[in-house]
């Protein structure tokens, strides 16, 4: 398995598969044919089908300024490798073709060719929870030990500054309260649950808290802001939103939550490796069901869980998404996506005072429902994998007509 460096990148939203890696596919192609007069991208797929609302065409323009850029929309056309094609060609003065690169996006942005991903190498000898959690148990040393034994030094720092910027982001949200790009005109509501939140008795205030959060990492990411994949763009309010409640109102050390992002990365890892965390290729439940694993986790080793109840945690929390559609209305990240994650990150602390309030056995083990997570993602009708051509996205469209 891959760093999990990976699973945490640091960027501007709306969407990691959709901008993150179209965006740094275009970098690498633009430095690849710098001669180029001008380029044509050919995109695929779900790529096609949302990458107007995920602002695919406008990222990949800017990455290869100031060369002229076309723009193809190929929906109907569905690479059999991965749904999120692009085809790079560079063209000279004469507008003929002399240098082409076909790439995919696979999710949390990274890209791949068919032979397989870009800038990623296996650094963990293990790529199951079972073995990893084997390990552990022989070893007597808890998940983030088992990360840091065979992460590289930049681990710390790059942890370090995720959660830096997972604070930040969650505060510029609570602070903008304006309406968030789009044709859909959406109100911004994180400040105002954040307010309302103090008008409720102190059992309902935390959830409500824990809410005001979530959504404000999500809706810096609709607009495009600097956010954290964990493990998506889509995604990115979950596992923050549990952590920043968890420092600011159980009095969790920053030290002790750098040392929970490495367990959630671990248990993203899998998932990555094992099955995907892209929409576009398994629906919602690669991604809120992957981000609600993570802060699940991450809120059972804070507590003090054993590996058993974190992994019992982990398991929950993907098997209650299983099935999740990814259908965004007009193809932006905004609905379903934003409130979903301030769902996800309240089931994320509900799983995990069940995984505590248990011994951590259960007949369904993590590595099994991720399995499980990944067919059922294959069986999903194209219509509800990140294309806006079903589910909320249909039947709005059509009350919009």
């Amino acid at each position: 398995m891959d760093s999990i460096i990976n699973i945490y990148k640091i960027g501007h939203g709306p969407s990691s598969s959709h901008t993150m890696g179209p965006h740094k596919a275009a970098e690498k192609f633009a430095a690849r044919a710098p001669q180029a007069e001008s380029y044509r991208v050919t995109l695929y797929g779900s790529l096609a089908a949302t990458g107007k609302g995920h602002l695919t065409d406008v990222t990949i323009a800017e990455a290869m300024q100031p060369k002229k850029v076309e723009i193809v929309w190929k929906p109907e056309v569905v690479p059999a490798f991965h749904t999120n094609g692009m085809l790079y060609e560079a063209l000279d003065a004469k507008g003929e073709v002399f240098d082409t690169w076909m790439v995919y996006s696979i999710g949390g942005g990274s890209i791949a060719e068919e032979g397989g991903r870009l800038d990623e190498a296996d650094i963990y000898p293990h790529t199951t929870m079972k073995e990893i959690r084997r390990y552990v148990e022989e070893e007597g040393i808890p998940f983030w030990q088992y990360v840091e034994r065979f992460e590289s030094h930049e681990l710390l720092d790059h942890l370090t500054k995720v959660w830096e910027q997972m604070q930040a982001t969650i505060q510029e949200g609570l602070n903008n309260d304006r309406v968030i790009p789009g044709v859909l005109h959406l109100r911004s509501q994180a400040r105002q649950y954040f307010i309302r939140a103090s008008s409720y008795k102190p059992s309902l205030q935390s959830r409500s808290l824990v809410m005001s959060y979530a959504l404000a990492t999500s809706e810096q990411n609709a607009r495009g802001g600097v956010i954290v994949t964990a493990p998506t763009c889509g995604s990115a309010g979950v596992l923050p939103a549990v952590l920043y409640h968890l420092k600011v109102n159980h009095g969790f050390h920053d030290n002790d939550i750098i040392k929970a992002l490495a367990t959630a990365g671990i248990f993203g890892n899998v998932i990555k490796h094992n099955a995907s965390i892209a929409g576009a290729e398994v629906g919602c439940q690669g991604e809120v069901g992957s981000a609600c694993v993570m802060a699940a986790v991450a809120a059972t080793q804070l507590f003090g869980g054993t590996p058993k109840q974190i992994e019992c945690s982990a398991e929950m929390a993907m098997e209650n998404n299983l099935g999740l559609t990814c259908d965004p209305v007009c193809g932006l990240v905004q609905i379903p996506c934003i409130e979903r994650n301030a769902m996800a990150a309240l089931r994320a602390l509900d799983v995990n005072l069940y995984a505590l309030l248990g011994d951590g056995r259960r007949m369904v083990s993590f590595d099994k429902v991720v399995e499980t997570m990944k067919l059922t993602g294959k069986d999903l009708p194209s219509l509800y994998k990140e294309t806006s051509m079903g589910g909320l996205a249909k039947v709005l469209n059509k009350y919009s007509d």
